[in-house]
């Protein structure tokens, strides 16, 4: 799985680019939404401790590291009257000692029920043989 980096701390897999592609020709204000949501509600939780209960650790996996995410509280602006309960959701790893974020998915809770615990196992599987 290829990454590319977005940010100095911040990469995304190709699966989550191509799924952030599709997803901001339909909600045209989702690229400027995600710089927010990372200035503000993921540099917040990670380096401030501010919790709004719009993060939540995914559990279930059997794994401890990476610390596995869930965003559920993700304004975009395209869908209008939704605030941060827009539907948008993303998952991601972060690895603490590093201070490296790499998204993982990125889906619209509209088109799919639950985050893709196959992709975040093989990604994980992907992890460990680069170790």
């Amino acid at each position: 799985m290829t990454t590319k980096k977005i940010f100095d701390n911040i990469n995304e897999l190709t699966k989550y680019k191509k799924e952030l592609k599709k997803l901001s020709k339909k909600y045209k204000t989702l690229h400027e939404d995600l710089k927010t949501f990372i200035n503000t509600q993921l540099k917040g939780y990670h380096k401030k401790d501010i919790d709004n209960g719009g993060i939540v650790r995914i559990s279930g996996l059997g794994i401890d590291y990476p610390c596995l995410y869930k965003v559920k509280k993700f304004a975009c602006r395209a869908l209008k009257g939704k605030g941060v309960q827009s539907g948008i959701r993303i998952i991601y790893a972060y690895y603490p000692d590093k201070d490296i974020i790499e998204f993982i998915e990125i889906y619209y809770k509209g088109d799919k029920a639950n985050e893709d615990r196959q992709r975040i196992l093989a990604y994980i599987r992907k992890e460990y043989e680069n170790g």
